[in-house]
């Protein structure tokens, strides 16, 4: 994944510990299912949109491309919530996930 956001990052360093058991607790979560990486990470995106919370629809975005989500799954992944979401909020989500794999992009192409 792309650099960690800088209030995560202060997080980590000033509650080591529990930044840990955070961790432990999201992979102990992933392990539980039969879901695989990529799918986890649509989901993840799906509830950050729902949440309407701009920086883990950046992440859950990121996460997803590297678990080997294509665009058109991650906008799919938005744009279904269409009806559950509203319109509003799946438009906020899906300009938010187009942003972030438009910085990916970049990022690659330097």
């Amino acid at each position: 994944m792309s650099k960690l956001p800088k209030p995560f990052r202060q997080f980590q360093a000033d509650f080591p510990a529990l930044s840990q058991a955070y961790e432990a607790l999201g992979n102990e979560a992933s392990k539980s299912g039969p879901l695989d990486a990529k799918v986890r990470e649509l989901i993840k995106l799906g509830m950050a949109a729902a949440r309407r919370s701009e920086s883990a629809v950046h992440s859950h975005t990121f996460r997803a491309l590297d678990a080997g989500a294509s665009k058109a799954e991650i906008e799919h992944a938005i744009v279904i919530g269409i009806t559950t979401l509203g319109f509003p909020t799946m438009m906020a989500a899906l300009t938010w996930a187009r942003e972030a794999i438009e910085n990916r992009e970049r990022a690659e192409e330097d």
